[in-house]
């Protein structure tokens, strides 16, 4: 009776044993079916989205081409040699103003490090440590600090003098060419008005030779006045941008100039007291 109750609980050990490894067989199975397609799905995502961005850059480079063949295209329609000479006030206008922004830019100056460098320089070395200084450093602000420190053997009131005169002068070297940006920002919208009369007598001419009023008659005429004037105005406002920020830079360092040179005239006159009192 024991070997029979022992011979039954090995078979059912066994079939237990069995029983189990069929279920990690098939989970294992499972799991390889369902990694391979999440696999299949990640290649899929892949491969569309590499379309996708294919496709939008595709359709990115045609609509520049579109728009460079379509901007050609009026262009020619509106009259070469207007377009032409419109155009080429944008291009010397933003030539003189992208200069003047460059100058202008290079010609910023800390002026609080330049009035404490200058200040150190009288104290430790007199007229000629704060002439180097001002020698060793760009911008308008240390041309004017300067010319005024050159003229400190002449008395304080002509250093005032010199200081207001040389501020004038770098004024006008701020301002050079502002009147080429100004003529052209008038010329360009004149230009394209001068295009449009052009046009519109173009456009009588062809009523008068036909001896109708149709509109495919005067319809190549009156394209060439509004193509003219819309590029003339479009031209216009571009440049009247970059007039008024190229002012604003001015203003700006103009600001500087006469607060620094307020606070140079403190120093010398202090200076000056010092080297009298010694």
């Amino acid at each position: 009776m024991k070997k029979l109750f022992a011979t039954l609980a090995v078979i059912a050990l066994l079939m237990g044993n069995h029983t189990l490894v069929m279920a990690q067989n098939t989970e294992d199975a499972a799991a390889v079916e369902t990694v391979a397609t999440d696999s299949a799905v990640t290649d899929e995502t892949e491969t569309v989205v590499a379309e996708v961005a294919t496709e939008e850059q595709t359709s990115k480079d045609n609509g520049l081409v579109a728009l460079h063949k379509y901007m050609k295209t009026k262009f020619i329609e509106g009259g070469a040699g207007f377009m032409a000479a419109t155009l080429l006030c944008l291009i010397f206008g933003l030539a003189i103003s992208i200069e003047r922004i460059i100058y202008l830019s290079l010609s910023k100056t800390n002026t609080k490090a330049l009035l404490a460098k200058v200040e150190t320089a009288l104290n430790n070395g007199g007229i000629e440590a704060a002439l180097e200084v001002c020698r060793n450093t760009r911008g308008p602000v240390a041309s004017i600090f300067y010319q005024g420190l050159s003229r400190y053997d002449e008395g304080v009131d002509v250093v005032e003098k010199t200081v207001a005169s040389y501020g004038g002068v770098q004024l006008g070297l701020l301002e050079k060419n502002l009147t080429w940006i100004s003529l052209f920002i008038s010329l360009s919208p004149s230009l394209g008005f001068l295009g449009t009369i052009i046009g519109m007598i173009e456009a009588f001419d062809k009523i008068q030779q036909v001896g109708d009023i149709s509109a495919t008659v005067v319809a190549g005429g009156i394209k060439v006045a509004l193509l003219t004037t819309l590029l003339g105005l479009v031209i216009a406002i571009i440049l009247q941008l970059f007039y008024n920020y190229v002012l604003t830079l001015i203003e700006g360092l103009v600001n500087e100039m006469e607060d620094s040179s307020i606070s140079l005239l403190d120093l010398v006159v202090r200076y000056d007291a010092e080297q009298r009192n010694k």
